[in-house]
């Protein structure tokens, strides 16, 4: 399936139960930064198993959808994305459209809680492993990576009409001296390729940095049931981070799993999640 953005073209698949004819909708997208979200085709597989729809897309700049350059990290863009895939799908007729789920993950984990705050038709929420704050993950690098950043991005500006972009790496990879990654934690480099495959293009343009410094996210908070996913192993969104993004929300449930940033989204940590997210639909959505 594809719909359009600010008139560009993304892509996403629609995962279908057998039964029932009009299923409640779980729409999906995130994943580790910088990539697409093919990873989280597992978690749309699961969903429409245990008989709910299941649509899980491609944010602009990434994976099936348009946009150049590529892997941009644009917070506001992503936005429009999820409320124009909403906003599709909304007018189809075998899915139960007022019974609309977002589930996302990382950057998208912080993106779903202000679509939802926004949009009181939403019905419940799940954001796993949350960036809420480009603004604070990038503080948390220190000064000096804030400053290198921020003339990174000014160059990548500059230059990318007539040159082409200036790219840094998503993960420092261990392959440059002195890496201006966005992240840089041990084994990361390691995840992304177990996760993504060798394809995968370890690069985005520095003017990512400076989206993401202006990124803060919205003041309020979904009213709908939301479900936070956190891991205590996590060096990427600390467990603190999730749990400072949940006490603003009034119908929040929190879970905190022995697991690393990287663990949700493959192998029995997968399963584990997804069958929490799978328990909080069961309990708050109705038929």
């Amino acid at each position: 399936m594809t719909f359009r953005s600010d008139g560009e073209r993304c892509g996403g698949r629609l995962y279908r139960p057998d039964r029932p004819a009009d299923p409640p909708l779980v729409v999906l997208s995130g994943g580790p930064l910088g990539a697409d979200a093919s990873v989280l085709d597992r978690y749309a597989e699961r969903v429409a198993a245990a008989g709910y729809a299941a649509f899980r897309f491609d944010v602009r700049h990434t994976g099936d959808s348009d946009g150049e350059p590529r892997n941009l990290l644009s917070p506001s863009r992503q936005r429009a994305d999820w409320e124009a895939a909403i906003g599709g799908l909304r007018s189809r007729g075998d899915v139960a459209s007022d019974r609309i789920v977002l589930w996302g993950t990382d950057l998208a984990g912080g993106t779903v809680l202000d679509v939802a705050a926004d949009d009181p038709r939403i019905s419940a929420v799940v954001s796993q492993t949350p960036i809420r704050s480009g603004r604070a993950y990038l503080r948390s690098r220190g000064l000096g990576f804030l400053a290198r950043g921020g003339l990174a991005g000014v160059r990548d500006r500059l230059q990318s009409r007539l040159f082409g972009p200036h790219t840094i790496p998503v993960v420092d990879d261990g392959l440059d001296d002195a890496p201006l990654a966005l992240v840089e934690t041990p084994g990361a480099g390691r995840r992304y390729r177990e996760l993504l495959g060798d394809d995968w293009e370890n690069r985005t343009p520095a003017r990512s940095l400076l989206a993401l410094v202006g990124h803060t996210g919205a003041d309020a908070a979904p009213a709908a049931p939301t479900l936070f996913v956190g891991g205590t192993r996590d060096d990427v969104a600390p467990i603190e981070s999730v749990e400072e993004a949940a006490e603003p929300v009034p119908n929040a449930t929190l879970v905190r799993l022995p697991v690393g940033h990287f663990d949700p989204y493959d192998g029995a940590d997968c399963e584990q999640v997804v069958g929490h997210g799978l328990a909080f639909f069961d309990a708050v959505l109705d038929g």
